[in-house]
C-alpha cells in the first residue's frame, strides 16, 4: 500500500442499535492514528454500509452493534459484498458479541471481532497488519 495514501475506514451501526458510543470512539482513535475515518451513523442496512463502502473506496469496514442482531446483519454485508465482487475490504466487527458467535461470524469472512473494552490501539495495530488493499 502507498504509504502517502490514508487507510480508509467506513464506521457502520447497522441495524436498529441506537448507541453510537463505543463506534466514535474508536473513529476518533482511529482518526488520530491517521485514518481517514467515514462514520454512516445509525440504523443502516447491510445494503447501505456496502453502498457506502463502495461509493467511499474504503479499504475496512468496522462495524459495531450491540442489539444481538450481528448474526443477521455482519453475514448480510459479506454476503453482499461477494456478490459485487468486493474482496479486498477488511471487515471488522465489534460491540457486545457472545463468545460462541464469534467463530461463525468469522466463517463468513468477518476476519476480527472487538469486543468491550479494547483498546483502540490493539484495533489500529490489527488494521495495519492485515490490510488488504
Amino acid at each position: 500500500m502507498d504509504k502517502k495514501k490514508k487507510i480508509r475506514v467506513l464506521a457502520a451501526k447497522p441495524g436498529l442499535d441506537g448507541h453510537d458510543r463505543g463506534v466514535k470512539v474508536l473513529a476518533s482513535a482511529l482518526m488520530d492514528a491517521g485514518m481517514e475515518v467515514i462514520y454512516t451513523g445509525l440504523r443502516q442496512t447491510p445494503a447501505q454500509i456496502v453502498e457506502a463502502a463502495v461509493q467511499e473506496d474504503v479499504d475496512v469496514i468496522a462495524m459495531s452493534i450491540l442489539s444481538g442482531a450481528h448474526d443477521y446483519h455482519f453475514p448480510k454485508v459479506m454476503e453482499l459484498l461477494k456478490e459485487r465482487g468486493i474482496d479486498d475490504v477488511l471487515v471488522l466487527g465489534g460491540g457486545i458479541i457472545p463468545d460462541e458467535d464469534v467463530s461463525a461470524l468469522k466463517e463468513c469472512g468477518i476476519a476480527a471481532i472487538f469486543g468491550p473494552g479494547t483498546n483502540t490501539e490493539d484495533v489500529v495495530r490489527y488494521i495495519r497488519k492485515n490490510l488488504k488493499k
